[in-house]
């Protein structure tokens, strides 16, 4: 409150269903990367990252020098971040303040968040570029907005890994003449992985798991890009991510069970429902009680995905006749990961 220069404080999230299933477990990994690692180093060396949306709390007079809320893109909170950043705010972080969020727990939503992630900022970066580049920030500062807040997370690291492992590797396999060497195709990614899991060590066991979803991912992020950068037909796509309220049915069932004097001083009074509709959704069957006979089977077909998994599995059996040694591994495991995902096979299918 005292210092005049900050704008935003932004505390960090933890998940309450981050164990939940294996697709849960390795959004976690990169979340608990992005906060630990990305939000609290730029917080520290530059006092600016990009607001995460909820969990935070933002000064008026910031909100209002920069340019107020706009719905110009489908990432509203990075643009305020980054307008109110070239005005000369200050933002901290609060890695030790967490707040309670929920993960998509189907592959479908967290498939439709992504896109949303990684075509928005493409779609702010087109906007933003010249004003970044007339703006009175330092040299070293907007070198960190236009290559390593937009460019290398948002745009090159999907590019690489799409281009490489999804379709450079397994066409050599056809061209005998083309080679490309172990630490292209295995250390350097293997390393990449290792940095992006040190933030959650309990998610060890997942190391695998977790760089050949990435690379599957990796379409789904380069779609996005590409489209948010030429203003595709799918870049203002807004979808709201399902997910099953695992955050707050606790709280409200607890609200709705306190006594008249305690619901008084409840911090959430003057926002909760009426005492008759909490003691309604009391009486309720619990949600989690009742999951599995409300869960349906629905599994989505990815077209995409099982293409490309054709292409992998073909270029793995390539790699086999030709005894390429550790291609193989790599093909055979990454194309069975490429068609897990293609027949909607991961994470939760509810409709």
């Amino acid at each position: 409150q005292d210092n005049d220069e900050l704008g935003l404080v932004q505390a960090r999230w933890s998940f309450v269903n981050k164990d939940e299933n294996l697709l849960t477990r390795l959004q976690n990994i990169n979340l608990c990367f992005h906060f630990e690692v990305e939000q609290q180093v730029n917080g520290v060396f530059l006092n600016f990252f990009g607001f995460n949306g909820t969990a935070g709390v933002w000064r008026i007079k910031a909100l209002e020098e920069s340019g107020g809320w706009m719905e110009r893109t489908t990432v509203e909170d990075m643009d305020i971040a980054v307008r109110a950043h070239l005005h000369g705010w200050k933002f901290i972080f609060l890695n030790d303040v967490e707040c309670q969020c929920e993960l998509p727990e189907s592959y479908e939503a967290y498939r439709k968040q992504q896109h949303r992630w990684h075509s928005g900022p493409m779609q702010l970066f087109r906007l933003c570029i010249p004003d970044i580049i007339k703006s009175k920030i330092s040299v070293w500062k907007k070198f960190n907005l236009i290559f390593l807040f937009f460019l290398l997370r948002k745009l090159i690291l999907p590019f690489y890994s799409f281009t490489l492992f999804c379709i450079i590797l397994p066409m050599t396999m056809f061209v005998p003449e083309a080679e490309l060497p172990d630490w292209v195709v295995c250390y350097i990614p293997a390393l990449m992985s290792l940095l992006n899991i040190l933030p959650s060590p309990k998610s060890f066991p997942f190391i695998i798991p977790y760089l050949l979803f990435e690379n599957t991912m990796s379409v789904t992020k380069f779609n996005a890009m590409i489209s948010g950068l030429f203003q595709l037909g799918s870049a203002y796509e807004w979808v709201v991510t399902k997910k099953s309220g695992r955050s707050s049915e606790g709280d409200l069932i607890s609200l709705a069970a306190a006594p008249p004097r305690e619901l008084r001083h409840h911090p959430k009074t003057g926002s909760a429902p009426s005492m008759e509709a909490l003691m309604v959704l009391k009486e309720q069957p619990s949600p989690k009680k009742e999951g599995k006979k409300q869960q349906k089977k629905h599994n989505r077909i990815y077209k995409k995905e099982l293409a490309l998994s054709l292409l992998l599995l073909t270029a793995a059996a390539r790699s086999l006749l030709t005894k390429q040694g550790i291609h193989f591994y790599f093909l055979l495991f990454q194309g069975i990961s490429f068609l897990l995902v293609g027949l909607d096979l991961i994470g939760e299918q509810v409709e």
